[in-house]
Parts: C-alpha cells; structure tokens; sequence
C-alpha cells in the first residue's frame, strides 16, 4: 500500500485502487472503544445486552485520519450455548471495503454470490430496533460460521467460532449502535484481547 502524497490524496493498493487502511488493534478497554465509536463514520455494533457471561474483547477500524473509519469489528467472547467457548465479531463497513471478507476467510470484498438472497433469510436479528435478515455465507473455512446482511444500508457480518456457536443467533438476539448508546458502555466488562481480531 502507498500512503496518501502528491498523486493520490487517499491510500492506494497496486491491486485493488484506493483502500481504507487497518488500524492497529489496542487492548480491549472501554476507552479504546470510545476512540473507535467518536471516529466511525459506520456502525459499530454490539450485542446489547450482552449474552449471559460474554465479555468485550476487541473492536478495530478500517479507515484513515481524512475520511473516518469506514469499517468497524466488535469482538465479543464467552461461554458457547452448546458448551465449549465462542467468540463473536460484529463488522459493519460500507460497500467494497472487506474486513468482513477478510474475517470470513473469503476471497473478495463483499459476500455477493456466496449468499442466496433469492431464498429465506437464515435468521433475523435486531439491528439499531430493526428486524434485519442474515443470510448463511458459504464457502467460509469450517471452523467457523458466518452470516451478513444489510443494516442502516451498510454490511452487516456476524463471523462466530465454532460454527456451533452460530445457534446464538436463533434466540432474539439485539444489535445496538454504540455510537448511539449511552452512558451504560461504561460499564461494558472487558476481557483479555481475542485473537480473532489480531489474524
């Protein structure tokens, strides 16, 4: 990748044009999340309440200094609903950006032909008091489960470990905007960074 400079006022890939840089990844803490929500110009997505005994683990942004973050991740961790640990990463991103291909283990920028959209929605979650449909992503590696959709006209991906753990998302499972929330993040109980984030 190329820095913005005299020929280009944005980041350029030799491969796919201009891109929107990964930011690094901090520490999961409540005050590393704040910088990621004041900057995202995207939702950034959160299950609200969290599930019964999961934890905060990391959030990281694509997108530079001009332009905002225009992709978000949310990494959530806990205990599975059918035993074992899960992990969760909410991403929410405009169109071409790829940082849910990225997590889903995909080739390509967007889900596109990997999802049957002309057939019933895999499930239905509630995004920002919306009832928005995810479609199963195929294609994905085997360790995982990955379902997306659309939210407030931006991607929305839900990527899980193991692919088990994706039955969370068949009780009424509800999304909230942090860049709506209040002071009730303040309390949001963090945990050790996932390494989800960080691959």
């Amino acid at each position: 990748m190329r820095a913005p400079g005299l020929f280009a006022d944005s980041w350029q890939c030799g491969v796919h044009g201009t891109v929107h840089p990964l930011q690094p990844v901090v520490p999961p803490s409540v005050e590393a999340l704040a910088v990621v929500v004041n900057r995202a110009q995207v939702p950034v997505w959160m299950p609200w309440p969290l599930p019964v005994g999961w934890l905060f683990t990391g959030v990281v942004s694509a997108g530079d200094d001009r332009s905002g973050g225009r992709a978000t991740a949310v990494a959530c961790s806990g205990p599975g609903p059918l035993g074992g640990a899960g992990e969760m990463l909410l991403v929410a991103e405009e169109l071409g950006v790829g940082l849910g291909a990225r997590y889903a283990g995909i080739d390509g920028l967007d889900p596109g032909p990997l999802m049957r959209v002309d057939q019933p929605p895999h499930t239905k979650v509630h995004a920002a008091g919306r009832p928005t449909p995810l479609w199963h992503v195929s294609g994905v590696p085997d360790d995982r489960a990955v379902f997306a959709g659309e939210a407030r006209g931006l991607w929305l991906w839900v990527v899980v470990w193991p692919e088990q753990a994706g039955v969370l998302l068949y009780d009424e499972f509800v999304l909230t905007d942090l860049r709506d929330a209040g002071a009730e993040v303040d309390l949001l109980p963090c945990g050790a960074l996932s390494p989800r984030v960080l691959s």
